[in-house]
C-alpha cells in the first residue's frame, strides 16, 4: 500500500524526445507491481509539454485520463483525449501525448510486460 503525500514525484525531462518535462508518481513500488507490471503511475503533463512518441515491444500500455485534455498520437493518427477517456497501445504499436491546452493533463499509466 502507498499513501497520497508519501509517494515521490519524479520530474523527467524530454521523455522519449518530447518537449518539456513529465511528472511521474509511482503508485506502487517495484515489489508490489510484481513481475508483469513495469509501470503503474500517475502522470502529469503540464501545458506546452509532451511525452514523445515511442513504441512498445513485448509490452502494452494503457492510459486512463483523470483530468485535462491533450492530443494523443496513436501510430499515425491523432485524437483529442479528455477526462474519462482510456487509451490502449498494443505490443508493437506506438503512441505519445502533447499538451497544447492551458491546464495539465493527469492520467494513470499502466505498462504490462508479456
Amino acid at each position: 500500500m502507498t499513501r497520497a503525500g508519501e509517494r515521490k514525484i519524479a520530474k523527467k525531462e524530454q521523455v522519449n524526445g518530447g518537449a518539456g518535462h513529465v511528472l511521474m508518481e509511482a503508485l506502487l513500488n517495484e515489489e508490489e507491481r510484481g513481475e508483469h507490471c513495469r509501470i503503474f503511475s500517475q502522470v502529469t503533463i503540464e501545458p506546452g509539454c509532451e511525452l514523445g512518441y515511442h513504441e512498445h515491444h513485448g509490452e502494452t500500455e494503457t492510459y486512463y485520463v483523470l483530468s485535462g485534455s491533450a492530443t494523443y498520437m496513436d501510430n499515425d493518427k491523432e485524437y483529442e483525449i479528455k477526462t474519462g477517456d482510456v487509451t490502449f497501445c498494443k505490443d508493437g504499436d506506438g503512441h505519445g501525448i502533447k499538451n497544447h491546452g492551458t491546464e495539465p493533463i493527469v492520467f494513470v499509466a499502466l505498462v504490462l510486460k508479456k
